[in-house]
Protein backbone atom coordinates (compact mmCIF):
# COMPACT_ATOMS: atom_id res chain seq x y z
CA UNK A 1 0.00 0.00 0.00
CA UNK A 2 1.12 3.41 -1.05
CA UNK A 3 1.63 6.21 1.68
CA UNK A 4 -0.89 8.95 1.39
CA UNK A 5 1.00 11.83 -0.36
CA UNK A 6 -1.20 14.88 1.40
CA UNK A 7 -3.64 15.55 3.87
CA UNK A 8 -6.57 15.07 2.05
CA UNK A 9 -6.01 11.76 1.39
CA UNK A 10 -4.41 10.86 4.92
CA UNK A 11 -7.60 12.00 6.05
CA UNK A 12 -9.65 9.84 3.65
CA UNK A 13 -7.35 6.66 4.92
CA UNK A 14 -8.01 7.67 8.75
CA UNK A 15 -11.59 7.55 8.63
CA UNK A 16 -11.79 4.48 6.40
CA UNK A 17 -14.16 1.97 8.37
CA UNK A 18 -13.29 -1.46 8.76
CA UNK A 19 -15.79 -4.29 8.34
CA UNK A 20 -16.40 -4.71 12.08
CA UNK A 21 -17.03 -0.62 12.21
CA UNK A 22 -20.00 -0.95 9.85
CA UNK A 23 -21.51 -3.98 11.33
CA UNK A 24 -21.29 -2.43 14.90
CA UNK A 25 -23.54 0.76 13.91
CA UNK A 26 -25.65 -1.11 11.54
CA UNK A 27 -26.91 -2.97 14.67
CA UNK A 28 -26.97 -0.14 17.13
CA UNK A 29 -29.91 2.15 16.51
CA UNK A 30 -29.97 6.11 16.94
CA UNK A 31 -27.72 9.27 17.11
CA UNK A 32 -24.11 9.05 18.00
CA UNK A 33 -22.42 11.77 19.73
CA UNK A 34 -18.54 12.38 20.32
CA UNK A 35 -17.67 14.18 23.75
CA UNK A 36 -14.05 15.51 23.84
CA UNK A 37 -14.28 15.31 20.04
CA UNK A 38 -11.64 18.56 19.11
CA UNK A 39 -8.03 16.15 20.31
CA UNK A 40 -6.03 14.65 17.97
CA UNK A 41 -8.37 11.41 17.09
CA UNK A 42 -12.12 12.69 17.73
CA UNK A 43 -12.30 13.99 13.67
CA UNK A 44 -11.58 11.01 12.06
CA UNK A 45 -13.68 8.95 14.28
CA UNK A 46 -16.54 11.30 14.05
CA UNK A 47 -15.89 11.03 9.88
CA UNK A 48 -14.97 6.86 10.33
CA UNK A 49 -18.68 7.00 12.40
CA UNK A 50 -20.87 9.04 9.24
CA UNK A 51 -19.00 6.95 6.62
CA UNK A 52 -19.94 4.09 8.28
CA UNK A 53 -23.40 5.36 9.03
CA UNK A 54 -26.28 4.49 6.06
CA UNK A 55 -29.30 4.70 8.41
CA UNK A 56 -30.33 8.77 8.63
CA UNK A 57 -27.90 8.52 11.81
CA UNK A 58 -26.83 11.84 13.44
CA UNK A 59 -23.57 12.24 14.37
CA UNK A 60 -22.56 15.46 16.72
CA UNK A 61 -18.88 16.75 17.27
CA UNK A 62 -18.74 18.12 21.03
CA UNK A 63 -15.57 20.38 21.88
CA UNK A 64 -14.81 24.09 22.54
CA UNK A 65 -13.13 24.28 18.87
CA UNK A 66 -10.66 26.94 18.93
CA UNK A 67 -9.74 25.96 15.57
CA UNK A 68 -12.80 27.48 13.33
CA UNK A 69 -10.64 25.05 10.15
CA UNK A 70 -11.48 22.58 12.32
CA UNK A 71 -15.09 23.14 12.48
CA UNK A 72 -15.60 24.14 8.94
CA UNK A 73 -13.76 20.49 7.96
CA UNK A 74 -15.85 18.35 10.40
CA UNK A 75 -19.39 20.28 8.96
CA UNK A 76 -18.18 19.24 5.76
CA UNK A 77 -18.09 15.71 6.72
CA UNK A 78 -21.49 15.78 7.62
CA UNK A 79 -21.13 16.14 10.75
CA UNK A 80 -23.12 18.35 13.14
CA UNK A 81 -20.63 20.15 15.42
CA UNK A 82 -21.78 21.87 18.77
CA UNK A 83 -19.43 24.51 20.74
CA UNK A 84 -19.17 24.09 24.86
CA UNK A 85 -17.14 23.64 27.54
CA UNK A 86 -17.67 20.39 29.24
CA UNK A 87 -17.20 21.28 32.56
CA UNK A 88 -20.15 23.49 32.34
CA UNK A 89 -23.24 21.10 33.95
CA UNK A 90 -25.78 23.48 32.48
CA UNK A 91 -23.82 23.15 29.05
CA UNK A 92 -24.01 19.31 29.15
CA UNK A 93 -28.35 19.85 29.93
CA UNK A 94 -28.42 21.00 26.40
CA UNK A 95 -26.91 18.01 24.60
CA UNK A 96 -29.11 16.44 22.25
CA UNK A 97 -30.21 13.05 24.17
CA UNK A 98 -28.34 10.77 22.24
CA UNK A 99 -28.41 6.62 22.53
CA UNK A 100 -24.98 6.40 21.86
CA UNK A 101 -22.21 8.54 23.39
CA UNK A 102 -18.07 8.14 22.92
CA UNK A 103 -16.50 9.56 25.32
CA UNK A 104 -12.75 11.17 24.37
CA UNK A 105 -12.59 14.40 26.54
CA UNK A 106 -9.32 13.87 29.25
CA UNK A 107 -6.86 16.07 30.58
CA UNK A 108 -2.80 14.61 30.32
CA UNK A 109 -0.68 17.47 29.49
CA UNK A 110 -0.73 19.92 32.64
CA UNK A 111 -1.34 17.46 34.91
CA UNK A 112 1.50 17.41 37.18
CA UNK A 113 1.55 20.97 37.68
CA UNK A 114 -2.99 21.51 37.89
CA UNK A 115 -3.28 17.99 39.38
CA UNK A 116 -6.56 19.32 41.01
CA UNK A 117 -7.57 20.21 37.84
CA UNK A 118 -6.71 16.75 36.01
CA UNK A 119 -8.63 15.26 38.83
CA UNK A 120 -12.06 17.23 38.17
CA UNK A 121 -11.51 17.37 34.55
CA UNK A 122 -10.98 13.01 34.47
CA UNK A 123 -13.42 12.03 37.51
CA UNK A 124 -16.22 15.44 38.31
CA UNK A 125 -16.86 15.48 34.01
CA UNK A 126 -17.63 12.17 33.29
CA UNK A 127 -19.86 12.11 36.02
CA UNK A 128 -21.87 15.05 34.93
CA UNK A 129 -22.21 13.35 31.75
CA UNK A 130 -23.14 9.90 32.94
CA UNK A 131 -25.97 11.55 34.77
CA UNK A 132 -27.20 13.06 31.64
CA UNK A 133 -26.98 10.73 29.43
CA UNK A 134 -27.92 7.54 31.98
CA UNK A 135 -30.12 6.09 29.15
CA UNK A 136 -27.03 5.55 26.92
CA UNK A 137 -24.81 3.13 25.76
CA UNK A 138 -21.11 4.79 26.33
CA UNK A 139 -17.54 3.85 24.69
CA UNK A 140 -15.29 5.50 26.66
CA UNK A 141 -11.67 6.24 26.42
CA UNK A 142 -9.04 5.16 28.62
CA UNK A 143 -5.18 4.75 28.62
CA UNK A 144 -2.86 1.87 29.21
CA UNK A 145 -1.16 3.98 31.33
CA UNK A 146 -3.85 3.06 34.07
CA UNK A 147 -1.08 -0.28 34.18
CA UNK A 148 1.72 -0.50 36.04
CA UNK A 149 5.35 -0.69 34.21
CA UNK A 150 6.02 -4.77 33.42
CA UNK A 151 8.94 -6.78 32.51
CA UNK A 152 9.52 -6.87 28.92
CA UNK A 153 11.26 -10.24 28.60
CA UNK A 154 8.56 -12.08 30.43
CA UNK A 155 5.36 -9.87 30.37
CA UNK A 156 4.03 -9.67 27.12
CA UNK A 157 2.21 -6.37 28.42
CA UNK A 158 -0.19 -6.05 30.56
CA UNK A 159 -3.72 -7.61 29.53
CA UNK A 160 -7.66 -6.75 30.90
CA UNK A 161 -7.51 -8.69 33.84
CA UNK A 162 -4.12 -7.58 35.66
CA UNK A 163 -3.99 -5.62 38.44
CA UNK A 164 -4.04 -1.93 37.69
CA UNK A 165 -0.85 0.00 39.21
CA UNK A 166 -0.85 3.85 38.15
CA UNK A 167 2.30 5.73 37.76
CA UNK A 168 2.07 9.32 38.80
CA UNK A 169 -0.94 11.77 38.95
CA UNK A 170 -1.89 11.62 35.62
CA UNK A 171 -2.60 7.77 35.47
CA UNK A 172 -4.20 7.64 39.05
CA UNK A 173 -6.66 10.12 37.36
CA UNK A 174 -7.59 7.87 34.53
CA UNK A 175 -8.18 5.26 36.97
CA UNK A 176 -10.39 7.28 38.58
CA UNK A 177 -12.16 8.15 35.39
CA UNK A 178 -12.59 4.42 35.10
CA UNK A 179 -13.95 3.92 38.45
CA UNK A 180 -16.57 6.74 37.52
CA UNK A 181 -18.18 5.02 34.89
CA UNK A 182 -17.90 2.11 36.57
CA UNK A 183 -20.21 3.26 39.36
CA UNK A 184 -22.34 4.45 37.50
CA UNK A 185 -22.84 1.38 35.02
CA UNK A 186 -23.06 -0.30 38.17
CA UNK A 187 -25.69 1.65 40.14
CA UNK A 188 -27.74 2.77 36.86
CA UNK A 189 -27.53 -0.53 34.60
CA UNK A 190 -25.28 2.06 31.70
CA UNK A 191 -23.48 -0.32 29.31
CA UNK A 192 -20.02 0.96 28.92
CA UNK A 193 -16.88 0.13 27.07
CA UNK A 194 -13.71 1.10 28.22
CA UNK A 195 -10.68 1.44 25.45
CA UNK A 196 -7.07 1.25 27.28
CA UNK A 197 -5.01 2.84 24.44
CA UNK A 198 -1.10 2.70 23.85
CA UNK A 199 -0.54 4.56 21.44
CA UNK A 200 -2.13 6.13 18.91
CA UNK A 201 0.07 6.98 15.53
CA UNK A 202 -0.53 8.66 12.04
CA UNK A 203 1.83 10.57 10.20
CA UNK A 204 1.32 14.13 11.71
CA UNK A 205 2.15 12.80 15.33
CA UNK A 206 2.50 10.18 17.74
CA UNK A 207 5.31 7.73 19.25
CA UNK A 208 7.32 7.12 15.79
CA UNK A 209 6.91 10.62 14.69
CA UNK A 210 8.49 12.18 18.03
CA UNK A 211 11.50 9.23 17.01
CA UNK A 212 11.61 10.54 13.96
CA UNK A 213 11.88 14.34 14.22
CA UNK A 214 15.21 13.33 16.91
CA UNK A 215 16.51 11.60 14.34
CA UNK A 216 15.71 14.15 11.74
CA UNK A 217 17.44 16.43 14.19
CA UNK A 218 20.25 14.41 14.47
CA UNK A 219 19.56 15.16 18.29
CA UNK A 220 19.89 11.77 21.11
CA UNK A 221 16.93 9.75 20.77
CA UNK A 222 15.86 8.90 24.33
CA UNK A 223 15.88 4.82 26.01
CA UNK A 224 14.36 5.46 29.35
CA UNK A 225 11.36 4.25 28.37
CA UNK A 226 12.84 1.84 25.68
CA UNK A 227 9.98 -0.13 24.47
CA UNK A 228 6.72 0.45 23.43
CA UNK A 229 3.50 -0.63 21.53
CA UNK A 230 1.45 1.53 19.15
CA UNK A 231 -1.12 1.36 16.94
CA UNK A 232 -2.46 2.92 13.40
CA UNK A 233 -4.84 5.63 14.29
CA UNK A 234 -7.61 4.96 12.21
CA UNK A 235 -6.82 0.89 13.53
CA UNK A 236 -7.64 2.16 17.03
CA UNK A 237 -10.76 4.53 16.24
CA UNK A 238 -11.83 1.50 14.34
CA UNK A 239 -11.85 -1.21 17.09
CA UNK A 240 -13.18 0.99 19.29
CA UNK A 241 -16.40 1.59 17.36
CA UNK A 242 -17.06 -1.52 17.07
CA UNK A 243 -16.38 -2.10 20.76
CA UNK A 244 -19.80 -0.51 20.94
CA UNK A 245 -21.60 -3.44 21.14
CA UNK A 246 -19.41 -4.93 23.60
CA UNK A 247 -20.66 -2.30 26.45
CA UNK A 248 -21.94 -3.75 28.79
CA UNK A 249 -22.62 -3.50 33.17
CA UNK A 250 -20.20 -3.30 34.83
CA UNK A 251 -18.03 -2.22 31.96
CA UNK A 252 -16.20 -4.13 29.12
CA UNK A 253 -12.73 -3.55 29.11
CA UNK A 254 -10.70 -4.13 26.29
CA UNK A 255 -7.01 -3.24 25.70
CA UNK A 256 -6.21 -1.69 21.96
CA UNK A 257 -2.70 -1.16 20.66
CA UNK A 258 -0.58 -2.81 18.04
CA UNK A 259 0.69 -6.34 18.68
CA UNK A 260 4.23 -5.85 18.06
CA UNK A 261 6.73 -4.50 20.83
CA UNK A 262 8.44 -2.19 19.54
CA UNK A 263 12.54 -1.39 20.49
CA UNK A 264 12.99 2.16 20.50
CA UNK A 265 16.19 1.86 19.63
CA UNK A 266 15.63 -0.11 16.25
CA UNK A 267 12.97 2.12 15.63
CA UNK A 268 15.16 4.82 15.85
CA UNK A 269 18.15 3.14 13.75
CA UNK A 270 15.26 2.13 10.82
CA UNK A 271 14.68 6.30 10.57
CA UNK A 272 17.93 6.36 10.40
CA UNK A 273 18.61 4.33 7.39
CA UNK A 274 15.60 5.33 5.82
CA UNK A 275 16.86 9.42 6.08
CA UNK A 276 20.44 8.49 5.57
CA UNK A 277 21.62 9.87 9.01
CA UNK A 278 23.70 8.81 11.82
CA UNK A 279 21.56 7.53 14.93
CA UNK A 280 22.68 8.41 18.45
CA UNK A 281 20.93 7.72 21.71
CA UNK A 282 21.05 9.14 25.44
CA UNK A 283 20.76 6.14 27.88
CA UNK A 284 19.57 2.65 28.12
CA UNK A 285 16.53 0.23 27.95
CA UNK A 286 15.11 -0.51 31.15
CA UNK A 287 14.18 -4.08 31.71
CA UNK A 288 10.39 -2.96 32.16
CA UNK A 289 8.08 -0.76 30.25
CA UNK A 290 4.07 0.51 29.73
CA UNK A 291 3.42 -2.25 27.79
CA UNK A 292 -0.44 -3.15 26.49
CA UNK A 293 -1.80 -6.67 25.35
CA UNK A 294 -4.24 -6.17 22.85
CA UNK A 295 -4.16 -9.74 21.72
CA UNK A 296 -7.93 -9.83 22.53
CA UNK A 297 -8.66 -7.26 20.28
CA UNK A 298 -6.85 -8.75 17.98
CA UNK A 299 -8.86 -12.15 17.81
CA UNK A 300 -12.16 -10.33 17.82
CA UNK A 301 -11.20 -7.56 15.24
CA UNK A 302 -8.31 -8.80 13.60
CA UNK A 303 -5.16 -7.47 12.91
CA UNK A 304 -4.38 -3.96 12.54
CA UNK A 305 -4.46 -2.61 8.50
CA UNK A 306 -1.09 -1.06 8.82
CA UNK A 307 1.74 -2.23 10.29
CA UNK A 308 4.05 -0.42 12.83
CA UNK A 309 7.07 -1.53 9.76
CA UNK A 310 4.55 0.26 7.11
CA UNK A 311 4.32 3.11 9.26
CA UNK A 312 7.91 4.18 10.11
CA UNK A 313 8.16 4.19 6.13
CA UNK A 314 5.27 6.03 5.83
CA UNK A 315 6.11 8.63 7.94
CA UNK A 316 10.27 9.01 6.57
CA UNK A 317 8.22 9.14 3.46
CA UNK A 318 5.82 12.31 4.82
CA UNK A 319 8.56 13.97 6.53
CA UNK A 320 11.01 14.00 3.62
CA UNK A 321 8.34 14.83 1.51
CA UNK A 322 7.79 18.22 3.52
CA UNK A 323 4.14 17.02 4.93
CA UNK A 324 2.84 18.80 7.92
CA UNK A 325 3.60 18.14 11.12
CA UNK A 326 1.86 18.47 14.28
CA UNK A 327 4.13 19.91 17.26
CA UNK A 328 2.48 17.56 19.90
CA UNK A 329 4.78 15.43 21.44
CA UNK A 330 3.49 12.34 23.20
CA UNK A 331 6.16 12.16 26.06
CA UNK A 332 5.36 8.51 26.21
CA UNK A 333 9.59 8.06 27.53
CA UNK A 334 8.43 9.64 30.92
CA UNK A 335 8.60 6.70 33.23
CA UNK A 336 7.17 8.52 36.63
CA UNK A 337 4.25 9.55 35.32
CA UNK A 338 4.91 13.46 35.90
CA UNK A 339 3.22 15.10 32.11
Amino acid sequence: MLAPTDEFELEKRLSEPTPEVHQSLAVLEGDLIVLGAGGKMGPSLCRMARRASSNGRRIFAVSRFTNPCLVAQLVSWGIEVIQGDLFDRQFIATLPACPLVVYMTGMKFGSSEQPSRAWAMNTVVPAMVCETFRGSRFLSFSTGNVYPLVSVATSGGSTEDDPLGPVGEYAMTCVGRERIFEHYSREWGIPVTLIRLNYASELRYGVLVDIARQVQRQQPVSLAMGFANVIWQADANAQALAALTLAASPPYVLNVSGPEILRIRDVARRFGELFNLPVSFAGEEASTALLNNSRHAQQMFGQPRVSAAQMIEWIAAWILGGGQLWDKPTHFEVRDGRF
